[in-house]
């Protein structure tokens, strides 16, 4: 599963690479406008009479990628650091299958660590009850619960949790990296 989306991760890298360089923030309206130059895009790649770029460039799914990734200030992730880092060695890994494969490979591992942060923390799942467990005489009633008791967890964990810390991670927001401009790569 992640090796597969790291493949197409890394295609929309080199499709999109030097994306960046051809969005202009538009200051005119009350909320910042952000604009993407196709031509201008497609022209410095060399791929103007390139079909299927220019339909993916019209889609309304690439609309929704530049609203979401074109402003300059967001949290940056994986799709980012290929774009703007990455460009020089996809580009020597082109003819070499055994490379792309161990990049790919790289990739999903990432995308894994990504999804994964704690891989220690196991959750198990409770199985479901086997058919016609509801009839069996044999099951024990609920015990009562002991409300002194349940209040003193109640407070153990309070205190515990007001030293630690937050539970949820933040994604912290930097200036996304431009990486390099579109000029640079020209595709067949």
């Amino acid at each position: 599963d992640k090796e597969v989306r790291a493949i197409f991760l890394r295609l929309f890298a080199q499709l999109f690479q030097g994306y960046r360089s051809c969005l202009q923030l538009i200051r005119i309206h009350a909320e910042p406008v952000i604009h993407f130059h196709k031509a201008a895009f497609l022209g410095q790649r060399g791929l103007i009479e390139n079909d299927f770029l220019t339909k993916v460039l019209n889609g309304m799914a690439f609309a929704g990628f530049v609203s979401e990734r074109g402003p300059p200030f967001r949290a940056c992730d994986l799709f980012d650091e290929l774009v703007a880092f990455e460009v020089e060695r996809i580009k020597a890994e082109e003819g070499n299958p055994p490379k792309v494969i161990k990049h790919v490979r790289e990739l999903a591992e990432q995308l894994f660590k990504n999804e994964n942060p704690n891989p220690h923390i196991a959750f198990q799942k409770v199985p479901r009850p086997t058919e016609g467990s509801h009839l069996r005489v044999h099951i024990l009633p609920f015990p009562w619960i002991n409300e002194c008791r349940v209040q003193e967890l109640l407070q153990e964990g309070l205190t515990r949790s007001q030293g630690a810390p937050p539970a949820t991670r933040g994604d912290k927001k930097c200036i996304v990296p431009a990486g390099p401009p579109v000029g640079m790569f020209t595709c067949s």
